[in-house]
């Protein structure tokens, strides 16, 4: 790719050659002539982007590099790891060796691309009719109820949740999941305590942003990209700075209804929208497909119980100011959670009447997962504006 003496690529102009060479992102047949299933192209861009370009080692990526499995790419044997796992080194031979010929490179290009990304999920809960304004009107502004904002890292693997444990998020197990990128939230108990739909006018929004890391050049690194006299990349610079800081990758929501009406039955009513496994424990598993029927979120949901209903006993050290006992409800860490649901409960009482049986909600988000050529396809490509809250 490079010739001799000349000054290896920015990571921009990279990324600009990447997006010449992914037209068939995403597409089942393809041209296995074109130079973007060329494995030679894929290797040398892989070798400059991660190891041994300029910017790699400047910026703070994870030190794992990722490879796909060509065998299994392609379906030739289901026996064999979808992927491998190594620690960065500045030199991709030392890194592989002879197993170089059973990488898929275009493949571990992305896989990369998206696992040195750096991803935000929100998780907020709004008024229907907020949401139905926003819709009608796309400039309006969205005013969350309350929202919880956290960074989640993209992994190959998916993590199984138990929530028959009483410490679920501690007991989990690790399965490959490529080519679907998972987004867990390991600590998804303690992070979305707080999380209660309490009207039936809530709705519950999950939303996964990009917006740094691998797939966001730096200000400089596009400034280093424009003024470059590398002739033989004849690169287009402004598609690359044309997008947006920050990419919204997945927003969905459901409203209270539906969530409710899921838990209660136990099962999907909502064909390839919701659907709810229940668990031996306390928490039910409510799993919601993606706009389109890409992605799939997956909510820990529990009935919040009232406990102003719940009688003191002398094992409960905590207590709130009117004397009721908590400490039976929640571990000693969340304390502030059995507050909020006293109070989700108080709110649902006081604009609803008993025969309603409004039962606030906690949904706990645990993870996301979305095709890994959707994910890449977005990075390189989308140029929707970014959904705020």
């Amino acid at each position: 790719m490079l010739r001799d003496g000349e000054e290896t690529p920015s990571r921009c102009e990279l990324l600009t050659m990447v997006k010449k060479h992914s037209t068939f992102l995403g597409k089942t047949v393809v041209d296995a002539s074109d130079v973007e299933m060329d494995p030679r192209f894929w290797h040398d861009v892989f070798d400059l982007y991660f190891l041994r370009g300029k910017d790699s080692r400047r910026r703070q990526d994870d030190d794992l590099v990722f490879f796909v499995s060509k065998l299994s790419s392609q379906g030739f044997n289901d026996d064999v790891p979808p992927y491998f796992v190594r620690r960065w080194a500045p030199k991709l031979d030392n890194l592989i060796g002879e197993k170089a010929l059973e990488v898929d490179w275009r493949r571990s290009f992305h896989l990369n691309l998206i696992a040195h990304t750096t991803f935000t999920v929100t998780v907020a809960i709004c008024s229907h009719q907020d949401l139905r304004n926003h819709q009608a009107e796309q400039d309006k502004p969205l005013s969350p109820i309350y929202k919880v904002v956290k960074i989640v890292y993209a992994s190959p693997s998916r993590v199984n949740f138990h929530l028959d444990s009483q410490k679920a998020s501690l007991e989990v197990e690790t399965t490959p999941a490529y080519p679907d990128i998972c987004f867990a939230v390991d600590d998804f108990d303690s992070t979305f305590d707080a999380v209660v739909l309490t009207e039936t006018d809530h709705c519950y929004c999950v939303i996964l942003n990009a917006h740094d890391g691998a797939a966001f050049p730096t200000a400089k690194e596009q400034d280093d990209c424009s003024s470059s006299d590398t002739s033989s990349l004849k690169v287009d610079i402004s598609s690359v700075k044309a997008k947006s800081s920050k990419l919204t990758l997945f927003s969905g929501f459901v409203s209270y209804q539906m969530v409710r009406d899921a838990y209660d039955a136990g099962k999907s009513r909502f064909g390839n929208l919701l659907s709810l496994a229940h668990s031996p424990g306390k928490q039910d598993r409510l799993y919601m497909k993606g706009p389109g029927g890409h992605g799939e979120v997956e909510v820990a949901v529990s009935g919040v119980v009232d406990q102003s209903q719940q009688d003191t006993g002398p094992f409960s050290p905590v207590t709130s100011k009117r004397g009721f006992g908590i400490g039976f409800m929640v571990r000693k860490a969340a304390s502030v959670a059995s507050v909020a649901a006293k109070n989700a409960y108080a709110a649902a009482a006081s604009s609803h009447s008993f025969d309603e049986e409004l039962i606030p909600l906690k949904c706990c988000l645990m993870s996301i997962s979305l095709p890994w050529e959707h994910i890449a396809y977005d990075l390189l490509f989308k140029g929707t504006p970014p959904v705020n809250l």
